[in-house]
């Protein structure tokens, strides 16, 4: 069984009547990812991949088998959800939410493309996407995953979906309430002044020692705050 251990870099530089005439192996994105397998060309000959770690192949590269011979990786299609949106606003919130899952997306002008997952589905259309199902080759953006990528049946999604959406919703409210919240504040820690010519909240963390000075004499309680 040959090996293939190489990669030529950039395929460009070879003639491209040897690329059209070299035998192909076609290979889902879950394979392109190893570094190590046993696959079969679409001749059907058997090989070993044998690759530096972290290799990812894209459709198009160019192998070298240890005989010397050329090998053209293809993408094969597979099962894919294509997501659009009436508004990049959408799209963006869309990406956002995957990105959250360091879920494998390929980014087009007007699309996101993902491996089809039923829940990381649901999301989207929540969100107000529009989702298709298509079997298409799948070209992910590359080195931005860690660890790995997770879908949308992982027991961990529903705190993670939650959690984005609540930062999302804090955010939003956060922009409709600047430039009055911290007006009121100010009035509610100013309230005892015109009273006694002394502040009775204290907001910035003195401890207890010096919290209780003169109190028995006024009469009521006040706030400490820490």
């Amino acid at each position: 069984m040959r090996t293939i251990d190489k990669r030529v870099a950039p395929p460009a530089k070879l003639a491209a009547s040897l690329v059209a005439r070299a035998p192909t192996l076609t290979l889902a994105y879950g394979a392109r990812c190893k570094s190590r397998f046993a696959a079969a060309l679409d001749t059907g000959e058997e090989v070993g991949l044998v690759m530096p770690r972290g290799t990812i192949l894209a459709d198009g590269d160019v192998l070298v088998a240890d005989d010397g011979a050329l090998v053209r990786v293809i993408a094969a299609a597979e099962s894919v959800l294509v997501v659009r949106a009436r508004n990049a606003l959408t799209l963006t919130r869309a990406a956002y939410h995957l990105g959250n899952r360091h879920t494998p997306v390929e980014i087009g002008i007007d699309y996101l493309k993902l491996e089809a997952d039923s829940v990381l589905e649901e999301m989207l259309m929540r969100l107000g996407a529009q989702v298709e199902r298509a079997t298409l080759p799948f070209h992910p953006e590359a080195g931005a995953y860690g660890g790995g990528h997770r879908h949308g049946h992982d027991e961990t999604f529903a705190e993670d979906y939650a959690l984005a959406q609540q930062v999302f919703e804090q955010r939003h409210g956060h922009a409709h309430d600047d430039g009055h919240g911290h007006e009121h504040e100010h009035e509610h820690h100013h309230a005892h002044d015109h009273g006694h010519g002394h502040d009775h909240a204290h907001e910035h963390g003195h401890g207890h020692d010096r919290s209780h000075e003169g109190c028995d004499s006024c009469g009521h309680d006040h706030p400490h705050r820490h």
